[in-house]
């Protein structure tokens, strides 16, 4: 592994950096400004957000979308997933994905449920 050198690249070759200090300042610039983009809709709610898409207004969705994109682009770069077999990575990406969607579904499904308890009047104080 000492002679294995880490490629200094990041969204798939599109940006390439010349020393590993680069790359570090890029990576910490894009995740920031993803971070940016999340806290800037959490501020502003624009009104397109509030349309209610698979469950949940598109906004959620969008929240869900950024933070994943965030924590697959930490996994493949800081954990170094992309100097890994082409096995462990499917292993270990697919197992997260799956995790996820299976994570999601429970929410929807209780939130659900406990929307159209309140919504019915079935339960008539506040915790």
């Amino acid at each position: 592994m000492a002679d294995h050198a880490h490629k200094l690249e990041i969204l798939r070759g599109l940006i390439k950096f010349k020393s590993n200090t680069q790359k570090i300042w890029g990576v910490l610039i894009l995740l920031s400004i993803i971070t940016a983009v999340e806290v800037l809709l959490g501020i502003y709610k624009p009104e397109w957000g509030r349309t209610v898409f698979l469950g949940m207004k598109a906004l959620n969705w969008i929240f869900i979308v950024l933070t994943i994109v965030k924590a697959y682009y930490i996994t493949w770069d800081f954990m170094h997933m992309r100097d890994e077999t082409k096995a462990l990575r499917r292993m270990v990406v697919w197992t997260a994905i799956f995790l996820i969607c299976y994570l999601l579904w429970i929410l929807l499904q209780e939130a659900g449920y406990i929307f159209e308890i309140y919504d019915k009047g079935y339960i008539k104080r506040d915790f």
